[in-house]
């Protein structure tokens, strides 16, 4: 007989309060602003007030990483074709600390959950090329030439729900 599985490290949530999405702000401070250098006046946009955020969190309370799910119009303005029953995730962030735990395919699957629940067919994404095969191994597509964004190479990607 084997011992059971210990309990995760963390938990993936949506983000509920005001707390919650100053954590995940504060993750995408640290991961996009201070590692990558993208300007914080673009960093944070209109999308984030209607946006659901989703945010990784040890048992003590310290954020690890955090994501969003853009929906309906937002989406519609972001995705490669404009259809409103497609989803954009982005702002996908993980602290240096925690890359490494699966927070961030946790993250992804927390934003496809929340997708489905607002009965979404698909997921659209941007991702820095950088990151394709951690995409493609969630069962992303890439799709379309690469473009800059922020000054970082990246491409579309989209999974069907």
């Amino acid at each position: 007989m084997s011992a059971p599985d210990p309990a995760p490290a963390y938990v993936v949530r949506v983000a509920e309060d005001a707390a919650d999405r100053e954590a995940c702000f504060a993750v995408r401070k640290d991961v996009f602003v201070a590692e990558q250098k993208v300007p914080e006046d673009i960093e944070y946009d209109a999308y984030d007030a209607d946006a659901v955020h989703v945010l990784a969190v040890r048992a003590d309370g310290e954020a690890l990483g955090t994501g969003r799910l853009l929906h309906g119009a937002a989406a519609a303005a972001k995705n490669g074709d404009g259809d409103p029953a497609v989803g954009s995730l982005g702002r996908l962030a993980v602290t240096a600390a925690a890359r490494g735990l699966g927070v961030g395919a946790a993250l992804v699957r927390a934003v496809e959950d929340a997708a489905r629940a607002r009965g979404l067919s698909a997921v659209d994404l941007h991702a820095q090329t950088h990151a394709l095969g951690f995409y493609e191994r969630l069962g992303y597509v890439a799709y379309g030439p690469e473009f800059p964004d922020a000054g970082i190479p990246h491409r579309a990607m989209r999974r069907a729900l």
